[in-house]
Protein backbone atom coordinates (compact mmCIF):
# COMPACT_ATOMS: atom_id res chain seq x y z
CA UNK A 1 0.00 0.00 0.00
CA UNK A 2 1.38 3.65 -1.08
CA UNK A 3 1.24 6.21 2.05
CA UNK A 4 0.00 9.36 0.84
CA UNK A 5 1.67 12.02 0.92
CA UNK A 6 4.94 9.87 -0.40
CA UNK A 7 7.39 10.42 2.57
CA UNK A 8 11.06 12.22 1.20
CA UNK A 9 14.05 11.24 1.76
CA UNK A 10 16.48 13.78 3.29
CA UNK A 11 18.44 15.23 1.40
CA UNK A 12 21.97 14.30 0.97
CA UNK A 13 24.74 16.75 0.39
CA UNK A 14 27.94 15.49 -1.08
CA UNK A 15 31.30 17.18 -1.72
CA UNK A 16 30.80 18.93 -5.20
CA UNK A 17 27.10 20.38 -3.53
CA UNK A 18 28.86 21.92 -0.73
CA UNK A 19 31.70 23.24 -3.22
CA UNK A 20 29.25 24.81 -5.64
CA UNK A 21 27.60 26.55 -2.94
CA UNK A 22 30.86 27.48 -1.54
CA UNK A 23 31.89 28.90 -5.09
CA UNK A 24 28.29 30.79 -5.61
CA UNK A 25 28.60 32.13 -1.66
CA UNK A 26 32.01 33.57 -2.65
CA UNK A 27 30.99 34.89 -5.80
CA UNK A 28 28.02 36.47 -4.55
CA UNK A 29 30.20 37.81 -1.92
CA UNK A 30 32.98 39.21 -4.42
CA UNK A 31 30.29 40.54 -6.49
CA UNK A 32 28.67 42.33 -3.14
CA UNK A 33 31.85 44.12 -2.49
CA UNK A 34 32.47 45.34 -5.89
CA UNK A 35 29.26 47.12 -6.15
CA UNK A 36 29.64 48.58 -2.83
CA UNK A 37 33.00 49.91 -3.85
CA UNK A 38 32.11 51.73 -6.79
CA UNK A 39 29.11 53.33 -5.19
CA UNK A 40 30.62 54.36 -1.81
CA UNK A 41 33.78 54.91 -3.53
CA UNK A 42 35.59 58.58 -2.73
CA UNK A 43 35.76 60.33 -6.18
CA UNK A 44 39.56 60.64 -7.23
CA UNK A 45 41.35 64.03 -6.16
CA UNK A 46 41.50 66.09 -8.45
CA UNK A 47 44.08 66.50 -11.17
CA UNK A 48 45.87 70.18 -11.11
CA UNK A 49 49.19 71.22 -13.42
CA UNK A 50 50.01 72.52 -16.45
CA UNK A 51 48.44 70.37 -19.04
CA UNK A 52 49.81 68.81 -22.79
CA UNK A 53 47.28 68.68 -24.95
CA UNK A 54 47.12 65.09 -27.50
CA UNK A 55 44.12 66.30 -29.05
CA UNK A 56 40.94 67.93 -28.98
CA UNK A 57 39.58 65.98 -26.19
CA UNK A 58 42.87 64.47 -24.23
CA UNK A 59 45.34 65.41 -22.17
CA UNK A 60 48.11 64.60 -19.65
CA UNK A 61 48.53 66.18 -16.73
CA UNK A 62 51.54 65.88 -14.38
CA UNK A 63 52.28 61.87 -16.17
CA UNK A 64 48.15 61.50 -15.66
CA UNK A 65 46.04 61.04 -18.99
CA UNK A 66 42.92 62.62 -19.00
CA UNK A 67 39.74 62.56 -21.49
CA UNK A 68 37.21 65.06 -21.41
CA UNK A 69 34.24 63.95 -20.67
CA UNK A 70 31.13 63.70 -22.30
CA UNK A 71 32.53 65.44 -25.27
CA UNK A 72 33.78 64.10 -28.41
CA UNK A 73 36.62 66.35 -30.58
CA UNK A 74 37.57 65.22 -34.06
CA UNK A 75 41.00 62.84 -34.43
CA UNK A 76 44.54 64.58 -35.11
CA UNK A 77 44.64 63.29 -38.55
CA UNK A 78 40.44 63.49 -39.27
CA UNK A 79 39.30 66.25 -41.99
CA UNK A 80 36.31 68.47 -42.17
CA UNK A 81 34.79 69.80 -45.30
CA UNK A 82 34.39 73.98 -45.12
CA UNK A 83 31.42 76.11 -46.67
CA UNK A 84 32.89 75.28 -50.30
CA UNK A 85 33.66 71.41 -50.01
CA UNK A 86 37.12 71.94 -49.37
CA UNK A 87 39.10 69.78 -47.09
CA UNK A 88 40.34 70.94 -43.94
CA UNK A 89 42.43 70.04 -40.87
CA UNK A 90 39.72 69.81 -38.12
CA UNK A 91 41.01 67.39 -35.61
CA UNK A 92 44.29 69.49 -36.01
CA UNK A 93 42.64 72.91 -35.35
CA UNK A 94 40.65 71.33 -32.64
CA UNK A 95 43.71 70.49 -30.68
CA UNK A 96 45.39 73.90 -31.66
CA UNK A 97 42.23 76.05 -30.32
CA UNK A 98 42.45 73.75 -27.16
CA UNK A 99 46.32 74.11 -26.93
CA UNK A 100 45.62 78.13 -27.26
CA UNK A 101 42.63 78.21 -25.28
CA UNK A 102 44.73 76.74 -22.01
CA UNK A 103 47.68 78.68 -22.89
CA UNK A 104 49.66 77.59 -20.22
CA UNK A 105 47.59 77.77 -17.56
CA UNK A 106 47.02 75.26 -14.29
CA UNK A 107 44.07 73.71 -14.95
CA UNK A 108 41.87 71.59 -12.29
CA UNK A 109 40.59 68.40 -14.02
CA UNK A 110 37.74 66.93 -11.90
CA UNK A 111 38.14 62.94 -12.16
CA UNK A 112 34.34 60.74 -12.75
CA UNK A 113 35.70 57.50 -14.13
CA UNK A 114 38.05 55.90 -16.20
CA UNK A 115 37.98 54.82 -19.45
CA UNK A 116 38.61 51.50 -21.10
CA UNK A 117 42.02 52.40 -21.79
CA UNK A 118 42.85 53.32 -18.20
CA UNK A 119 42.46 57.04 -18.86
CA UNK A 120 40.76 59.69 -15.97
CA UNK A 121 37.20 61.28 -17.66
CA UNK A 122 37.08 64.23 -15.94
CA UNK A 123 35.76 67.67 -16.09
CA UNK A 124 38.76 70.30 -16.72
CA UNK A 125 37.94 73.85 -15.30
CA UNK A 126 40.48 77.17 -15.96
CA UNK A 127 41.91 79.11 -12.73
CA UNK A 128 38.66 80.90 -13.72
CA UNK A 129 36.33 78.29 -13.03
CA UNK A 130 35.49 78.00 -16.89
CA UNK A 131 34.61 74.48 -17.71
CA UNK A 132 37.28 73.38 -20.73
CA UNK A 133 34.85 70.54 -22.10
CA UNK A 134 31.69 72.97 -22.38
CA UNK A 135 34.12 75.44 -23.79
CA UNK A 136 35.17 72.98 -26.69
CA UNK A 137 31.30 72.45 -27.77
CA UNK A 138 30.55 75.93 -27.38
CA UNK A 139 33.22 77.18 -29.84
CA UNK A 140 32.25 74.21 -32.32
CA UNK A 141 35.54 71.94 -31.81
CA UNK A 142 33.98 68.88 -30.34
CA UNK A 143 30.44 67.82 -30.10
CA UNK A 144 28.36 66.38 -27.43
CA UNK A 145 28.97 63.20 -26.21
CA UNK A 146 27.17 60.13 -24.09
CA UNK A 147 23.49 59.82 -23.62
CA UNK A 148 23.15 62.59 -21.00
CA UNK A 149 23.73 64.79 -23.43
CA UNK A 150 25.29 67.59 -21.14
CA UNK A 151 26.35 69.91 -23.68
CA UNK A 152 23.39 69.76 -25.90
CA UNK A 153 22.65 73.69 -25.51
CA UNK A 154 26.39 74.51 -25.93
CA UNK A 155 26.50 72.56 -29.66
CA UNK A 156 22.49 73.62 -30.47
CA UNK A 157 24.50 77.43 -29.83
CA UNK A 158 27.60 76.10 -31.93
CA UNK A 159 26.01 74.69 -34.56
CA UNK A 160 23.12 77.47 -35.16
CA UNK A 161 26.70 79.87 -35.19
CA UNK A 162 27.78 77.62 -37.78
CA UNK A 163 30.93 78.04 -35.27
CA UNK A 164 34.32 75.68 -35.99
CA UNK A 165 33.34 72.07 -37.33
CA UNK A 166 29.45 73.50 -38.00
CA UNK A 167 31.34 75.76 -40.96
CA UNK A 168 30.82 73.20 -43.21
CA UNK A 169 30.65 68.93 -42.53
CA UNK A 170 32.29 66.24 -41.13
CA UNK A 171 31.14 63.12 -40.28
CA UNK A 172 31.35 63.01 -36.44
CA UNK A 173 34.61 61.47 -34.87
CA UNK A 174 32.90 58.33 -33.33
CA UNK A 175 31.80 57.07 -36.91
CA UNK A 176 35.72 58.51 -38.22
CA UNK A 177 36.76 55.99 -35.94
CA UNK A 178 35.01 53.30 -37.14
CA UNK A 179 36.03 54.16 -40.79
CA UNK A 180 39.57 54.65 -40.01
CA UNK A 181 41.32 51.83 -37.68
CA UNK A 182 44.28 52.13 -36.50
CA UNK A 183 46.78 48.91 -37.59
CA UNK A 184 47.05 47.19 -34.25
CA UNK A 185 45.57 49.67 -32.79
CA UNK A 186 42.13 50.67 -32.61
CA UNK A 187 41.83 53.23 -29.56
CA UNK A 188 40.81 56.78 -28.83
CA UNK A 189 44.26 58.23 -27.99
Amino acid sequence: MTQWPPQRRPLRYGSDTRRWTLMVIVLIGSLGVYVAERWMRVPDAPVIGSAFVADGDTLTIAGTRIRLIDIDAPELDQNCLDAQGRDWPCGRQASAQLRSHIRGRDLTCQPNSRDQYGRSLATCTLPDGANINAWMVEQGWAVTSGQANVYGAQQADAKSARRGLWTGSFTPPRQWRQQHPRVGDNRKD
